[in-house]
C-alpha cells in the first residue's frame, strides 16, 4: 500500500452508506450540501456491475475522509461491510479519518448487532463464513465506540446536515487539506474515474 498524504488526496469524502436505503433522500440532500460548500466527495456508482472491491479499496485509500453512515438496513450489504473493514484498517494507521454517522439507528444497536439493525446483520451473516463475520463485527464495535453524529427519529435531516458539513470542515482543517476547485472556480465531484466539473449525479446502488 502506498503512503498517504492528506494534502494530496485525490478523493477528499468517501461515502460509505446502504444505497438503496438513502441514497434518494438523505444521502442526495447531503451531497448537494457539500456541492455548495465545494467538498469533494467520491460515491460509487458500479459495485453492482460486477466489479470486485478491490477498485473501491483503491477509493478509499485515495481519501482523506470517510463519512461510514450507519442505518438500520446498512448491514444489508457486503459491500458496505467490506467497505467498514478496509477503512477500519486505514483508521487503525492513521491513514485516513472516519465520522460515524448514526441514521436513525442507535449506537449501541450498531456496537453490539442488536434491534432491526442486528435483525438485518445477523442474516446476512447466516450466508457468510465465520472469518467475514468476525471482521465485520469488530469494525461495527470499532466505529460504533467513536465519537460521532447521531439522528433521532424526529430530528431535523435539515439540521443534521449542516452539522455533517461543519464536522467535515473542521476535519478538513484539521488535518491540512485544502477544499478542491476547477481552475474556473467552479464546483467539482469526483465520480468513478472521472475528474470533472458538474457531472452528473451519481446513482449509488448500495
Amino acid at each position: 500500500m502506498k503512503n498517504f498524504s492528506p494534502a494530496a488526496a485525490k478523493f477528499q469524502v468517501f461515502f460509505n452508506f446502504r444505497g438503496e436505503e438513502l441514497r434518494d433522500n438523505f444521502v442526495s440532500h447531503l451531497c448537494d450540501a457539500f456541492e455548495r460548500h465545494e467538498i469533494k466527495f467520491f460515491m460509487d456508482e458500479d459495485e453492482q456491475r460486477g466489479k470486485d472491491l478491490k477498485h473501491l479499496f483503491v477509493r478509499i485509500e485515495e481519501s482523506s475522509i470517510a463519512l461510514a453512515i450507519f442505518s438500520n438496513r446498512y448491514p444489508e450489504s457486503r459491500w458496505c461491510l467490506d467497505e467498514l473493514v478496509k477503512m477500519k484498517k486505514l483508521a487503525e494507521k492513521r491513514k485516513i479519518q472516519v465520522i460515524p454517522i448514526f441514521y436513525k439507528v442507535e449506537p449501541q444497536d450498531v456496537r453490539g448487532q442488536e434491534g432491526e439493525f442486528g435483525g438485518n446483520f445477523w442474516k446476512l451473516a447466516k450466508a457468510s463464513r465465520g472469518y467475514q463475520i468476525k471482521k465485520w463485527k469488530d469494525a461495527l464495535e470499532y466505529f460504533s465506540d467513536k465519537m460521532g453524529l447521531s439522528l433521532g427519529g424526529k430530528s431535523s435531516e435539515a439540521d443534521f446536515v449542516k452539522k455533517i458539513v461543519k464536522e467535515v470542515q473542521r476535519v478538513i482543517k484539521a488535518t491540512g487539506v485544502e477544499k478542491a476547485k476547477t481552475p474556473f472556480g467552479g464546483k467539482r465531484r469526483m465520480v468513478g474515474n472521472c475528474n470533472c466539473p458538474d457531472i452528473k449525479r451519481v446513482k449509488t446502488k448500495k
